[in-house]
């Protein structure tokens, strides 16, 4: 009876994580897949810089009043202190400047698709940063991926009336994002929990825009409207704490380029949101371009073949 409790358990405990995985990767890209339209509601009468702050303000003084009541705030020191401050930099701060900048000229859908490439730049920071080789399917990957995004914006390109600045905004925010993610596994490998570093990160990021905004003289204003007071919430809440909080346990737990495999979904997710409420018109080109990308990141994760280890015939007994 012991022995198949024991046995039980064994199996019990990879289902588990798998479940837990499963849930998280789901949670993440039902919140992530809905934001990039509470992002499009908050350009307006708000600058840009204070809108984020607001966000992370509230985001991070709800995340540390949590650690608080759980007894579970750590003082990053030495060298993690250096790495919270760089990680707000990149996922609290200058990710979303970019992100918020692209939307004033893109849907929020294709936002979130160039968004997807995040795959691609974690492949290239792992090679840049730890010297792994790109592998030829991570290459092909990329090509995809690439293909996917000029056919989506094939008639801004054709038309030349694109706005290529909105473009080059949301490749550089998720450049940014891809940097915090490095920084985010390399913390978590040196024991600090991604609620803690969030917490700290959130309020780095509030503190370098707050601080921005004095330096150049941004007018200190806030829109009392139910839009941008329902955004502001929803992107603090569900799509700060929840869904940050979420995706870097996924980093932590599958390190930085399997945990981004959830950003495949994502731009499907976006787009159809997109379409419901901003009035983005689906194509066959945007179809095609979409499956590109998706196929692009499907493909970066996709492990190289290695072949079977071979095992020499048993020797034939003797008589």
């Amino acid at each position: 009876m012991l022995r198949d409790l024991s046995t039980a358990r064994f199996i019990a405990s990879p289902m588990h994580t798998l479940s837990a995985n499963a849930f998280l990767y789901a949670l993440v890209v039902l919140i992530w897949g809905t934001t990039w339209l509470a992002l499009k509601w908050q350009l307006g009468m708000v600058p840009i810089a204070l809108s984020i702050a607001y966000r992370f303000a509230l985001a991070g003084t709800v995340l540390m009043l949590w650690l608080a009541w759980k007894r579970q705030i750590v003082w990053p020191r030495g060298k993690a202190a250096v790495w919270v401050g760089a990680q707000g930099l990149c996922l609290f701060c200058l990710n979303f400047v970019c992100f918020l900048q692209a939307s004033q000229t893109l849907a929020s859908g294709l936002v979130a698709v160039v968004f997807s490439s995040a795959t691609l730049w974690n492949a290239a920071l792992s090679r840049i940063i730890h010297g792994r080789k790109l592998a030829p399917h991570v290459l092909a990957g990329g090509v995809l991926g690439l293909l996917g995004l000029v056919a989506l914006f094939w008639p801004e390109i054709q038309t030349g009336k694109g706005d290529w600045t909105g473009l080059a905004w949301a490749l550089a925010g998720t450049l940014c994002f891809s940097c915090g993610n490095m920084l985010s596994a390399a913390l978590q490998q040196h024991g600090l929990k991604p609620a803690q570093t969030n917490a700290w990160g959130m309020w780095v990021g509030t503190c370098i825009l707050l601080a921005y905004a004095a330096w150049a003289g941004v007018p200190w204003t806030f829109d009392t409207s139910w839009r941008y007071t329902v955004a502001l919430l929803y992107l603090a809440i569900p799509g700060s704490v929840i869904g940050f909080t979420a995706y870097l346990t996924l980093v932590g737990r599958m390190g930085p380029e399997k945990a981004a495999y959830s950003t495949v979904l994502f731009p499907v997710v976006a787009l159809n949101v997109s379409a419901w409420a901003e009035g983005y018109r689906w194509s066959a080109l945007s179809l095609a371009g979409l499956a590109l990308v998706m196929l692009g990141n499907v493909l970066v994760f996709r492990k190289a073949a290695t072949p079977a280890p071979t095992t020499p015939p048993m020797p034939r007994p003797t008589a």
